[in-house]
């Protein structure tokens, strides 16, 4: 339910904000126009770039056309060696991409156009790009890596100052959090993007943010501030004659009501749903209205009522021809006629009851129902708390992929990938420390920096693999590809490297270490194997490798094979070691982070 009205919402503001240089948004008479001067191919350089900007983001007709105009952007804006054009012909790919259906090409230009807007050094376009890669997540049901490319974005928003887009990052992010039930971060991100609205003088995009708010108070059971708040949402939408969304909003309350057992509250909100959507002619919401009510009233054991609502939402549903909708019709008419001659029989009967027997009877039922009802209602909870419970400690293990094929199918396929960077660490001296120190003391500093290198991996967007000893393994690029995966593992590895060095003199009962790092980029198998125990694995030279490169590094520093050297070396600066001699592989150059 919730997710209705905020996904209305996110759509205004990326519809409104996203091509705000167009004068009024994508226009295909636009398009058909420039696509005459590019036949003429008479522009150079950053016009032409700016030619085909525009072709790609207004061709509306011929989505295909519109990828290969943002292919040939891409190619001329890298000939040119123009980073911000670059990032804009990815963005564009990456869009028609996604209306295209092709979510995995589109997460593809998206990741290619975050590189390209990170050496432009344009924040704003690094943000956007997150929010577009989060909501590609989102509609494939990647919750985790919505959540994380949700709270990248708003982070870049953030540096980029630009109020408009991190309201609509705020609302989105907000949704994840609300369809995933975590209520409280869900109004957090609500209430700022209201906050922001405000002062961007976005009254729509705060009602739209205060009715979302609403919706999520009533999923807790805080129903005043539901209604509080959905009717300001209400009163500033009727202010901006904004109908749809009212109707919408009084309709779902009426089913939260419904579901909590507070049916007069619930047909106090379909009335006004109906209302609403009549007074402004709204005859989608006026079916929807009254199919409502013919539910509510059939709930309520009276047929009549629902006989009636449902003939009215069947004459503006247009479509008195469909056999469903005739047979529903028929057995609630059937049924008008049976609870008719029911109640003659039994207004004869009650004329012989005592009266005191009757009302002691009403008492048991009543009651007897409210016991039943009860125990449905905690039953349900607790499976559904359990179930929820299980997930998560799943999703604790397993990524969030492969968690759901297990689910699926009782078992994983061992998945190839052809490009992923394993990184390994290692504490120096470590045995020496052990023993040393008290078992509970050496676990307890183990699981500090363990802890320290789980948060990082996680801001990079790296697969933790497992631990061994005081050896901590992750990569990147899986379970999903990820065109930016060795630089993501690089920013890691020295980003750890830096958290291992601060602590080395720190005052506290932790034994510290210093930290040997070793990166290599390759092909891996990757999946899950047995049946007790389950953990996401990996296999191949590529992390034997990997290894080699950690043992052959030095305390504080990170060393690295040439495969990754080649991808990183135009952004991170390396210290070519020579050719080294690695076990069973010979001589392998290696290189430093510096």
């Amino acid at each position: 339910m919730n997710n209705c009205i905020t996904r209305k919402a996110c759509c205004f503001w990326i519809g409104f904000l996203f091509f705000i240089n167009a004068a009024i948004g994508q226009d295909q008479k636009l398009a058909d126009s420039l696509a005459l001067i590019y036949q003429k191919n008479n522009l150079q350089d950053t016009a032409k770039m700016e030619l085909l900007r525009n072709l790609s983001f207004n061709e509306l007709k011929d989505l295909p056309l519109g990828v290969q105009y943002a292919e040939e952007l891409i190619s001329l804006a890298r000939q040119k060696k123009n980073e911000l054009y670059l990032f804009r012909g990815y963005q564009l790919l990456g869009n028609k991409k996604r209306l295209m259906g092709d979510l995995e090409e589109a997460l593809d230009a998206y990741f290619k156009g975050i590189d390209a807007a990170t050496n432009a050094k344009y924040l704003l376009g690094e943000g956007t790009t997150y929010m577009a890669i989060a909501d590609v997540y989102s509609i494939s049901q990647n919750h985790p890596n919505a959540m994380l490319y949700y709270n990248k974005a708003i982070k870049s928003l953030r540096q980029a100052n630009d109020s408009s887009f991190l309201a609509a990052a705020l609302t989105n992010a907000g949704s994840e959090y609300s369809d995933n039930e975590i209520y409280d971060s869900a109004l957090l991100y609500f209430r700022e993007s209201t906050i922001i609205s405000e002062k961007v003088d976005y009254l729509i995009g705060k009602a739209y943010n205060l009715g979302n708010m609403g919706i999520v108070y009533a999923e807790m059971g805080q129903n005043d501030l539901a209604e509080k708040n959905i009717n300001e949402a209400i009163g500033i939408l009727e202010d901006n004659e904004v109908y749809d969304p009212i109707c919408s909003y009084t309709g779902m309350m009426s089913d939260i009501y419904l579901e909590k057992g507070d049916r007069k509250a619930a047909l106090g909100y379909a009335l006004r749903s109906l209302h609403l959507a009549e007074q402004h002619g709204l005859k989608d919401q006026i079916s929807d209205a009254n199919l409502k009510l013919s539910e509510l009233y059939e709930k309520a054991g009276m047929p009549e009522k629902a006989y009636e609502y449902y003939k009215a939402h069947i004459t503006y549903r247009d479509s008195v021809n469909n056999v469903k909708s005739v047979q529903t019709m028929a057995n609630l008419r059937t049924n008008f006629e049976v609870a008719k001659k029911q109640t003659e029989v039994d207004l004869l009967t009650e004329k012989r009851r005592n009266q005191r027997n009757l009302m002691i009877s009403l008492f048991v039922i009543l009651g007897l129902s409210m016991v039943i009802l009860g125990t449905l209602y905690w039953y349900y909870r607790t499976i559904a708390r359990e179930k929820k419970r299980s997930e998560s400690l799943l999703l604790n293990i397993l990524p969030a992929t492969t968690a759901d094929e297990l689910k699926r199918n009782g078992r994983v396929e061992a998945v190839k990938f052809q490009e992923v960077t394993v990184l390994f660490t290692d504490f120096v001296k470590f045995t020496k420390v052990a023993e040393q120190v008290e078992p509970e003391q050496l676990v307890e500093s183990i699981d500090f920096y363990f802890k320290g290198f789980d948060e990082i991996s996680t801001r990079y967007g790296l697969e933790k693999i497992k631990t061994v000893g005081d050896s901590y393994m992750c990569a990147g690029g899986l379970p999903v590809a990820n065109p930016a995966h060795a630089k993501n593992v690089i920013r890691a590895a020295k980003e750890m490297a830096d958290f291992v060095k601060k602590e080395l003199n720190a005052n506290d009962d932790l034994s510290h270490f210093e930290v040997r790092i070793g990166v290599h980029t390759g092909p891996v198998v990757a999946g899950i194997v047995g049946i007790k125990k389950w953990q996401y694995d990996i296999w191949g030279d590529t992390v034997n490798i990997a290894s080699r490169m950690e043992s052959k590094s030095e305390p504080g520093r990170v060393n690295l094979s040439e495969s990754t050297w080649q991808i990183i070396k135009d952004e991170f600066p390396c210290e070519y070691r020579g050719e080294i001699e690695i076990k069973n592989r010979g001589l392998v150059k290696m290189y430093f982070l510096l």
